[in-house]
């Protein structure tokens, strides 16, 4: 049956060229930490992941993806130019670095020239986005984006001209592309899908998503369309609470058939700009405690194989996450891929669902019916 499915997916993929290949390469947090680097720098730079969900603070810090290792290739322009960029579900904008930028953080990365695009269109608009660490500036223009094949003509975006500190001279990616709603975009750009969107350049009004737990290839992000390989299991739909992130409502999270945390109900976004599972305060300590790990994470690697799953329960269904997935190991040391956050809203507190919850589910969003849909892998 699955062969099936591949043969009929080959076909889609060759007709409409949709699919976009993610790379797994090693994170910014492995990189500084083979290099000696890590410990000063977190103590130059305060890991600040809040800042990305208060509107009006900071739309995306980009320590956010200090952990991030799934990096797709666009280009910009006529002649193409091309950027290695986050394809991140948490934010809006599509900017990547300008000649403009002469700081070492941007000669580090590829920049974009308009004066070699015959196709760009300058405008005397700013953006401007507040960072945990600084703000990155720039300008805003138009041109060609090509993502996976797809042209999206006349799509606005950021030309950076000055980096937040020297964060962004670590990173493996050149740039961010958005693919949240309009209504949390910087500077009101319009995001590269709702552009898709407009032009008809997609089938269908959802994209999908899905991250490979192990191998440097097969992830991808599918524009306007599911693959039907990886839902084999079903998908179970859940609605968006808000329009703003790919948001949605939790009843509870449990272990070993007890409620541990979010009892009461809470918000959840499903993000893959963020690696980790980030957990309100209280409940990040109560689920230390119950998994046997230091109060900065850290486990005996002995013990992860008797770990219970993370049971999410979500619009009636149970999502379990195992310990292979939401335990970290590196250099013979494990630690929890939990991270302590807190941020309140009006329909309670809230999680952010990252890289370690998307890798066990084949994720689709679905902009058509303001739905996420998940089926277990």
């Amino acid at each position: 049956m699955k062969l099936l499915l591949l043969l009929a997916l080959v076909g889609l993929a060759q007709g409409f060229q949709t699919r976009v290949p993610l790379r797994k390469m090693k994170s910014l947090r492995q990189r500084l930490q083979e290099q000696g680097l890590l410990e000063s720098y977190l103590k130059q730079h305060p890991y600040n992941l809040a800042a990305k969900y208060f509107p009006g603070i900071a739309v995306e810090p980009l320590e956010n993806y200090m952990d991030d290792e799934y990096f797709g290739t666009i280009s910009i322009g006529t002649p193409p130019q091309e950027f290695t960029v986050v394809f991140d579900t948490g934010s809006s904008n599509l900017w990547v670095p300008s000649v403009f930028c002469s700081s070492p953080a941007c000669r580090n990365h590829n920049r974009f020239n308009p004066a070699e695009s015959s196709t760009f269109l300058s405008t005397n608009d700013t953006l401007f986005i507040a960072y945990g660490t600084g703000s990155m500036t720039g300008i805003l223009g138009y041109d060609i984006v090509n993502v996976a094949g797809i042209n999206v003509r006349n799509q606005i975006f950021g030309l950076a001209e000055t980096e937040p500190g020297d964060f962004f001279y670590y990173t493996p990616f050149d740039g961010i592309l958005g693919l949240a709603f309009p209504s949390i975009a910087s500077s009101g750009a319009t995001p590269v899908f709702d552009n898709m969107i407009m032009e008809n350049l997609v089938d269908r009004h959802l994209f999908s998503v899905y991250l490979s737990r192990d191998s440097q290839s097969g992830s991808f992000v599918l524009f306007g369309a599911i693959d039907p390989y990886y839902t084999t299991e079903g998908i179970s739909w859940i609605p968006l609470s808000a329009e703003t992130y790919w948001q949605i409502s939790m009843e509870s999270v449990s272990i070993s058939g007890t409620p541990v945390a979010c009892s009461s109900g809470c918000q959840a976004i499903v993000d893959t700009g963020t690696t980790l599972l980030a957990v309100p305060i209280r409940a990040f300590r109560t689920l230390m405690r119950l998994l046997g790990a230091s109060s900065s994470g850290e486990i005996s690697c002995e013990a992860v194989s008797s770990l219970p799953n993370l049971i999410f329960h979500i619009h009636g269904k149970q999502f379990p996450v195992p310990p292979r997935a939401y335990v970290l190991r590196s250099n013979g040391y494990c630690s929890l891929a939990l991270q302590g956050m807190d941020v309140p809203t009006e329909e309670g507190e809230l999680w952010i669902l990252g890289d370690v919850f998307i890798r066990e589910y084949y994720v689709i969003f679905d902009r058509a019916n303001n739905k996420v849909g998940l089926s277990r892998l």
